[in-house]
């Protein structure tokens, strides 16, 4: 059980921190900041094992920190890509010609 609640509040801390260096219009409160916080952990962890045989996310050293926080902010780049790339498709257009009193200087 201690397993469980230390991996919650090293998510929580690494999720918040991720989404203070990347700010903007992000989902959810706490839970999916934490949850945020876990997964790029986990990836980070993955990460620093291919790329230079790190032992991973192993415990609440600096190390794991920053592999902790740098894949929870390549998450929240990725969401952020996938949702930007959904809005212009369901929108139809480019978001910059849906705003109708906004127009391009050649504009007839």
């Amino acid at each position: 059980m201690g397993a469980i609640i230390g991996w919650a509040i090293f998510g929580l801390i690494a999720g918040a921190i991720a989404k203070l260096i990347m700010p903007g219009k992000d989902p959810g409160g706490w839970f999916v900041t934490m949850l945020l916080g876990i997964a790029g952990a986990v990836v980070g962890g993955f990460i620093g094992r291919v790329l230079w045989g790190s032992s991973g996310v192993t415990g609440w050293g600096p190390g794991s920190w920053l592999l902790a926080i740098g894949g929870a902010c390549l998450l929240l780049f990725l969401y952020r890509m996938v949702v930007g790339r959904r809005r212009r498709i369901t929108a139809g257009t480019d978001v910059t010609t849906q705003d109708p009193g906004r127009r391009d200087k050649w504009a007839a």
